[in-house]
């Protein structure tokens, strides 16, 4: 290649970019790269896009490696690494004139200057083609100048299930890979002076799926019923490993119906019990969630967004489910909305979850997507110190009565067979004590009952995070995934004019927030889905009309190239 010198000196982050078909093993490179930069000591960020198919179609994995703390995806590519034909078209406009490409050329068919590396040759001499995602492993690891005894305790460690010989020959692509790797550092004088972080090696490194998992553990979960639907189907896969060791009950469902009611019927008999779905699955959730409602059952409940209607964009994210979440069910209930926007968020607002849905008899709906779910980065290990798995069943006596009126709207909540009492619950409207009724004063009363839940809700609501300086003119607003993104395009853009205000509950919102926004000379709401739903629900509660959005619905999420170059207009 003839490229200047200097397009090859990487001292803050680079953007890594692997692209190739479903089954040709992205993700085992994905999986090795990110194992073996953090053990280095690498800051690392990876997050994927890919279609709804088993083999084919043009995938890609994108791997930040910095020298501070990134998890925002950008969509300039710096290192590329195609492993088909397809790739190259797939992400072309990604490619810039800096984008190094380390690829077989008699394999990809195209014109564009590359750094040759017969990843497939390699791999047969070794043994198999299928060695190839190896040996670009080890190309890759190269560049850093990456420990061998790194990278061959990551890939003995990662093919470990294997018999020996295929442990031996992946140990031997890498190898060959690292040995090309070397070469081509020199040859195309690439130096990569990304600072290293020491206590980054032991820091745990996880996703979204894996994040909200943890934090159901730690809220005490022990039964999980779903039927898989991406981009849920992490949290319940995870949680079904550890149901062994951790004593959850775990159940496949035949259909999202039978998996919210058998739910429902585990808090009822005492249990801690959490759904995962998808849009879909939710949709056919809402008739349980207006029972959870109705019998003042806890519930708690992952919705992880993904592009509508119907199936869809089934494996790419979006923002688009926040008014489904807030006005699924029929009548009128109280419940309560988190929206994570990191790891730390997804783990200890899952954990609130359970101990508010048990505290309040309420679902709480924990609002996430794809973008978080699959996203991976480094972080600092949780904080159990604080983390406490509060219970409020009580002991029913003879005179219990479920549905007994208090000032605040909640009721003691006894379960079957703890005590003497009878627990009677229904879905027709009740007495207090749990039987039918149809006396419209007591019809108001018990629809009054439910709805004071609320102010209690309201004052242990999250507030809002505000990020930089608080003598902004510019207040930008985003919730959920958005988190990082915004942060780092106002941190690129680096003007004290400018803030950030993060919600991470969208439901119900805080009311003593107004302040916020009457400072603000100019608020322009970020969020990834078409009709700014998110500026609606401002508009509806808090009276803030916010005049500009920054909206993305091609089932991508944003880059901070995107937030930056709108911010950047105004």
């Amino acid at each position: 290649m003839n490229a200047p010198i200097s397009a090859w000196k990487f001292e803050d982050f680079i953007s890594i970019v692997l692209g190739g078909e479903a089954g040709q093993g992205i993700q085992t490179v994905e999986y090795l790269l990110t194992r073996v930069l953090k053990a280095e000591g690498y800051n690392v960020f990876a997050t994927k896009e890919y279609m709804s198919r088993i083999r084919g179609g043009s995938n890609s994995s994108e791997i930040r490696v910095s020298g501070r703390r990134v998890a925002a995806h950008v969509d300039k590519i710096d290192l590329l690494v195609p492993l088909d034909k397809d790739a190259i078209p797939h992400l072309q406009k990604r490619i810039g004139k800096k984008t190094m490409i380390l690829g077989d050329r008699g394999r990809l068919m195209t014109d564009l200057p590359m750094v040759d590396i017969p990843y497939s040759q390699i791999a047969l001499e070794v043994g198999n083609a299928v060695f190839a995602n190896t040996v670009a492993v080890g190309a890759v690891s190269a560049l850093f100048h990456i420990d061998r005894a790194n990278l061959d305790h990551c890939v003995r460690q990662h093919f470990s299930a294997k018999n020996e010989d295929v442990i031996r020959k992946n140990l031997q692509a890498a190898s060959k890979g690292y040995e090309i790797g070397l070469s081509v550092a020199q040859s195309e004088r690439i130096e990569i002076n990304i600072p290293k972080t020491p206590q980054v090696t032991q820091e745990i490194f996880l996703n979204g799926s894996e994040a909200v998992a943890l934090g159901a553990i730690a809220g005490g979960c022990n039964f999980v019923s779903s039927y898989p639907m991406s981009p849920s189907t992490g949290v319940f896969t995870y949680l079904a490993q550890q149901s062994q060791d951790l004593g959850i009950i775990v159940e496949q469902a035949e259909d999202e119906i039978s998996a919210i009611n058998m739910c429902l019927g585990a808090w009822y008999a005492g249990a801690r019990a959490m759904v995962s779905t998808s849009g879909g699955g939710f949709s056919l959730m809402t008739e349980a969630i207006s029972l959870a409602g109705m019998i003042e059952s806890p519930m708690v409940i992952h919705l992880a967004q993904r592009p509508g209607p119907a199936t869809g964009l089934p494996t790419r994210t979006e923002q688009a489910d926040l008014e489904l979440a807030i006005y699924a069910g029929h009548g009128e209930f109280p419940r309560i909305i988190f929206a994570p926007g990191t790891l730390q968020d997804a783990f200890y607002l899952t954990q609130r979850a359970f101990n508010l849905a048990d505290r309040h008899q309420t679902p709480v709906i924990l609002l996430t997507d794809q973008l978080l779910m699959d996203s991976f980065y480094n972080i600092p290990s949780f904080n159990l110190s604080k983390v406490v798995v509060e219970k409020y069943v009580v002991e029913a006596d003879e005179d219990y009565q479920r549905y007994k009126m208090t000032e605040s709207g909640i009721s003691c909540r006894g379960i079957p067979g703890f005590g003497s009492g009878l627990i009677a619950v229904d879905s027709d409207e009740h007495d207090e004590s749990g039987h039918i009724t149809e006396d419209p004063e007591l019809r108001s009363q018990m629809v009054e009952k439910r709805l004071k839940k609320l102010d209690l809700i309201r004052n242990e609501i999250i507030l809002p995070e505000l990020v930089g300086k608080e003598n902004y003119r510019t207040l930008v607003v985003g919730w959920g995934s958005t988190y990082h993104v915004i942060k780092e395009a106002l941190d690129v853009l680096g003007r004290d004019d400018v803030g950030f205000l993060h919600f991470k509950q969208v439901y119900p919102l805080p009311l003593g927030v107004a302040e916020y926004f009457t400072k603000a000379k100019e608020i322009i709401v970020v969020e990834n889905n078409a009709t700014s739903q998110f500026g609606k629900l401002l508009r509806l509660h808090l009276g803030v009309e916010a005049r500009k959005q920054v909206l993305k619905y091609d089932g991508l999420p944003f880059a901070v190239e995107d937030v930056l170059a709108y911010l950047k207009t105004i």
